[in-house]
């Protein structure tokens, strides 16, 4: 477990589990620390069809990172006609920010996927370091969902144990943090790719809708 940054609005979270991988995160956007920008934001992308990520920090950086990232996963796949591994992904992305120490990227990535080795979690911070992890937070509400998390996680676990657990880590985060709010999302990623939790089945988690 690893707490990234957590001066940096926004809640997410990822967890590694036997089948799969889940991320969750709220989708506030804040400017500073109290001007909320859009009450939607969407802070998990897709880098190819079995990998994903989630972002905090600047926009604008995180929009050009995961660009960069699923152009060269595109080119992996075109060159070599299979997927690219998530360690590949993370090494890229890891490279992509150790390259702008001098000015670093203000961004943090947690990139998980599934790939021929199963699933795989790592969490990146702004200068490049990375390293695996079983379940990660990043942002300004993460102690609260790592709290959680530690108390409720016991790995390992499956997708359909860890989502619930994910989702309730994001909304203990949304109640004690003013830069995490607004909803929540969810995408798992498994050996059928990436998938996001429809409506209908976030109200099912919540009963909230």
């Amino acid at each position: 477990m690893r707490v990234v940054d957590h001066l940096w609005g926004t809640t997410t979270v990822g967890i590694s589990c036997t089948d799969g991988v889940v991320l969750a995160s709220d989708t506030r956007v804040v400017q500073g620390y109290y001007f909320i920008a859009h009450k939607r934001g969407k802070k998990i992308l897709k880098i190819d069809d079995y990998i994903a990520a989630t972002i905090s920090g600047g926009v604008a950086d995180a929009q050009a990172l995961i660009s960069s990232l699923q152009w060269e996963a595109r080119s992996y796949k075109l060159e070599r006609g299979v997927n690219m591994p998530v360690k590949a992904a993370a090494n890229i992305a890891s490279i992509i920010l150790s390259s702008t120490r001098m000015a670093p990227l203000y961004i943090q990535l947690i990139i998980g996927g599934y790939d021929r080795e199963g699933a795989s979690l790592y969490v990146l911070d702004p200068l490049g370091g990375f390293s695996k992890e079983v379940f990660v937070g990043s942002g300004s509400g993460s102690p609260v969902a790592l709290g959680y998390l530690e108390a409720e996680l016991k790995p390992p676990v499956r997708i359909g144990e860890a989502i619930p657990i994910a989702v309730k880590s994001i909304l203990a985060a949304m109640q004690r943090d003013t830069a995490t709010g607004n909803d929540f999302e969810v995408m798992v990623t498994d050996s059928n790719g990436c998938r996001e939790l429809s409506l209908e089945e976030k109200t099912r988690l919540t009963g909230l809708r």
